[in-house]
């Protein structure tokens, strides 16, 4: 059994499924949880083989074998989740008959706590989180498995005994029911009968009693409301959509880290660059910033018009939200207006476009594209008429740059690995001509290209070499041996004739017609390595480098960035409880405090290990950063000095809050605990209370009470507990939970929110929840890139709400900020943050 839960197979003639056996439950009397102890079993269902070999090749066995054992992990599971139930509701009747008991005859009241269901576990281990939004279909008899698996769950829980399904039979109930179908995200129902009529009928009107339950991954979570709802509440009224919406304000980061000559100057005056599936125009002086969204999915490479209005940008193969297969493309759109003017290649174009150019010498009629395919094909383009002139396969190595003649419309010069190709379209046709390295060693890796105003082809490779090609040749007439230390990652020619060269050494090297150096200036290493070099206003260059940091300076140094992002995977995000200020961080073991008016960062500083998780102390004085390993650490939020540093544990830690009243911390861990700190003089000393004890998985998502009393807590197998942190007691009576005022909500699961989980969810393709501190908007991040914005309370089934796009990775934290006139969403693996206003 490997680590993602699926079988080894022998295919020596026999196919051997490996299934789980499960031991029965064992109970500790009549306790609240369930211990389940799974063993692994190994034995040979020879008579599936047996049956099966007279019909179907091996690998037919193999996958029907497959299907078989995942049909039956799901009955079990249904049927573990069913029992458990039951004995959670005896255990609650049987207190509640004490208390009875205890107290004389009472009129009877529900007194049902919400607790959730063991994690789905595989080799013993809690099936882990999928890292994009698309998941696999699977097969029609394993959905038809798992919907019969569901229908026996929800008899179970019909036909439970008077005493703990309750004899009124006024107090009745509406589930809300998504069944589950695997992983499938197209099945999933909203179920108002479930078996006989009579059961039916109860399971429809069950909300009077005060609750609602639904369904993610075949696991019910009961979410119980306030007890002034309980009269009023009815399941199918309908949500209003908002009546706010967002408009992009301000996208930080730029992709430099693996994409090239991305960055350019307009004649209006603005830096155009991407991010994610966001185009930025950025007027340095003016401080504004416009946006092209017309993208569904990442934007990997962008080539200007000689008209310097026109703009072409390529973007990867994607999935949307529903399932669909998003093609890759070319997008021809006006700089001033925005307006996209073509689409091009929609079903030619393979995995992603990694080379765009427009042609020079002919007013900018043809464009060529590079995709991403195994043969990196080259295809020339009447992009006016959407038409394909020619294409060819490139090379089956990667493609770095592509680039017309700027004289001669008809030749295309690429080069990659191993490679440097020069192309002549004739006739329809792309004929290839081969460069010549001669004496010269060749390189590995030819990383550039441009050209000199006589004609010449001008290369930069992984040797740090710069090799003239001599015009209309495929020879080489001149060579700079080692122009760099490393790698040549950019060559610019500026309109006076001087080429400038930058690479991973960090230099910035000009030289003069003759091919003499003028000036070396290095750029600072905070910035990292030059990956792309473009001409500014007057005498200054942009340089784009490789740690996404976007700089404006001149040849002989004096660089400033002007742009700047993260690295790697963000996922901390927490906004100042009284100023327009705003702190990400991640994986790339940066910190960074931004102020949200002026759209640049106050300060950034790099710490040891990986962050993941981020909150302010409600003096904003302070501010606690949880990282990777189990470490967290308090820094101060005008010096971003150190306070403290404390341990817990060596798991992730997801989530980090501090109590409305500043006297408690709450740190939600991987390893399943909550552990409370005492916080003292302002958020500068902290000594641990203790951990509170009881999720079976991870957990994701912690809210205050207002009065710093109560916490409650998502965790990554669907449960919703609640706590009282000053004893780390977990609290299990829901009256008096139910009526509970909570400081936040960003707990992805509960009844305030239920109403934004999307029909097909899998229960982790919601990320981040936040509630306006008006208390009047919702705000989701998604696995799909997409930020939704929801009316509040969001408890209505399939509530409405405004969708945008932007972001090309999954959505990991979303937040208001302190005065609700913007919020902040994180980008995964898009690494961009985005500023949204409030309109």
């Amino acid at each position: 059994m490997n680590g993602d839960g699926e079988g080894h197979h022998d295919t020596f003639g026999t196919a051997i499924t490996v299934l789980y056996i499960y031991q029965m439950p064992m109970f500790r009397g009549w306790c609240t949880d369930v211990l389940i102890t799974p063993q692994l079993k190994y034995f040979k269902d020879t008579e599936i083989i047996a049956s099966a070999a007279s019909s179907m090749e091996v690998t037919d066995r193999i996958a029907s074998l497959e299907q078989r054992v995942q049909m039956q992990e799901d009955e079990i599971q249904l049927l573990k989740s069913a029992l458990a139930d039951v004995v959670r509701r005896l255990s609650i009747s049987e207190e509640q008959n004490t208390m009875t008991n205890r107290r004389g005859p009472t009129k009877a009241r529900p007194m049902m706590a919400a607790l959730p269901l063991r994690p789905m576990v595989n080799n013993g281990t809690v099936l882990p989180k999928k890292s994009g939004g698309t998941l696999p279909s699977l097969s029609s008899s394993r959905k038809d498995a798992a919907a019969t698996a569901t229908k026996s769950f929800m008899s179970i829980l019909l036909s439970l005994p008077s005493t703990v399904r309750r004899t009124n039979s006024n107090e009745t109930m509406s589930t809300l029911t998504r069944k589950d179908s695997g992983d499938s995200k197209s099945n999933r129902t909203r179920a108002g009968s479930t078996g006989s009529n009579s059961n039916g009928k109860r399971a429809s009107e069950r909300y009077k009693e005060g609750y609602v339950k639904m369904y993610l991954k075949g696991r019910p979570i009961t979410m119980y409301m306030a007890k002034d709802l309980v009269e009023t509440y009815c399941l199918e009224a309908k949500s209003d959509l908002p009546n706010k919406k967002l408009k992009l304000d301000w996208v930080y980061g730029y992709r430099g880290r693996d994409c090239r000559s991305n960055l350019y100057l307009l004649p209006t005056g603005e830096t155009v660059y991407f991010i994610a599936s966001v185009v930025v125009l950025y007027n340095v002086d003016e401080q504004l910033q416009r946006h092209y969204t017309g993208h569904t999915d990442d934007i990997k490479c962008l080539a200007v018009h000689p008209d310097k209005i026109t703009i072409a940008t390529g973007q990867v193969a994607g999935t949307s939200s529903d399932g669909k297969q998003l093609a890759p493309h070319v997008r021809v759109w006006d700089s001033v207006s925005l307006n996209t003017l073509h689409v091009l290649g929609t079903g030619f174009f393979d995995r992603a476009l990694v080379c765009l150019a427009f042609s020079k010498s002919n007013g900018g009629n043809t464009l060529c594209v590079v995709d991403d395919s195994n043969d990196h094909v080259l295809s020339v383009w009447d992009w006016q008429r959407e038409e394909r002139l020619a294409d060819v396969k490139c090379s089956n190595e990667g493609v770095f740059a592509a680039d017309f003649h700027p004289t001669d419309t008809n030749i295309i010069v690429t080069c990659g690995k191993s490679h440097l190709y020069f192309w002549t379209l004739e006739r329809g046709t792309l004929v290839k001509k081969q460069g010549l390295f001669e004496k010269q060693e060749k390189p590995k890796f030819v990383l550039s290209v441009t050209f000199s105003e006589n004609g010449d082809t001008i290369t930069g490779d992984s040797s740090g070499n710069i090799l003239v090609w001599g015009k209309g040749t495929n020879r080489i007439s001149h060579a700079i041996q080692g122009a760099h230390d490393g790698s040549i990652f950019a060559l610019c020619m500026l309109r006076s004739g001087t080429l400038v060269s930058g690479g991973k050494d960090r230099k910035l090297i000009s030289w003069d017609g003759s091919y003499q150096q003028i000036q070396s200036v290095e750029v600072p290493e905070l910035f990292g390595p030059v990956r792309t070099v473009a001409e500014g206003k007057g005498e200054s260059v942009l340089i784009g480098t490789t740690r996404n940091y976007v700089l404006q300076g001149s040849l002989y140094g004096e660089f400033t960035p002007i742009t700047q992002g993260h690295t790697d995977e963000l996922w901390g995000l927490a906004v100042h409880p009284w100023k327009p200020h705003f702190l990400t961080c991640g994986h790339d073991k940066h910190v960074s405090l931004w102020d949200s008016s002026s759209h640049q960062p106050v300060w950034t500083k790099t710490m040891e290990d990986a962050a993941q998780s981020a909150g302010f102390h409600p003096s904003g004085a302070v501010v606690a950063i949880g990282t990777q390993t189990g470490r967290w650490l308090v820094l101060d939020t005008d010096s971003k000095d150190l306070v403290t540093v404390h341990t817990d544990g060596n798991e992730q830690l997801s989530v980090i809050r501090f109590a409305p009243d500043g006297n408690f911390l709450a740190i939600g861990s991987h390893d399943n605990y909550i552990y409370i700190y005492v916080v003292g003089e302002s958020g500068r000393k902290y000594s641990r209370l203790g951990k509170c004890s009881g999720h079976s998985s991870f957990i994701t998502h912690l809210d205050w009470s207002v009065d710093s009393q109560y916490l409650v807590s998502n965790s990554g197998d669907y449960e919703i507990l609640y706590w009282i942190p000053s004893v780390c007691k977990q609290v299990v009576s829901v009256e008096t939970t139910r009526d509970i005022p909570w400081a936040t909500s960003t707990c992805t699961l509960g009844f305030q929110v239920f109403g934004l989980w999307p029909d097909g969810s899998d229960g982790t393709d919601i990320n981040a929840v936040s509630r306006s501190n008006e208390k009047q908007l919702l705000v989701t991040g998604d696995d799909f890139g997409k930020v939704c914005l929801f009316s509040y309370p969001c408890c209505q089934f399939r509530a409405p709400s405004h969708v945008y796009g932007g972001h090309s990775s999954h959505v990991t934290n979303v937040n208001f900020l302190f005065d609700d006139s913007c919020l902040v969403s994180t980008g995964g693996k898009d690494m961009s943050v985005m500023q949204w206003r409030i309109v």
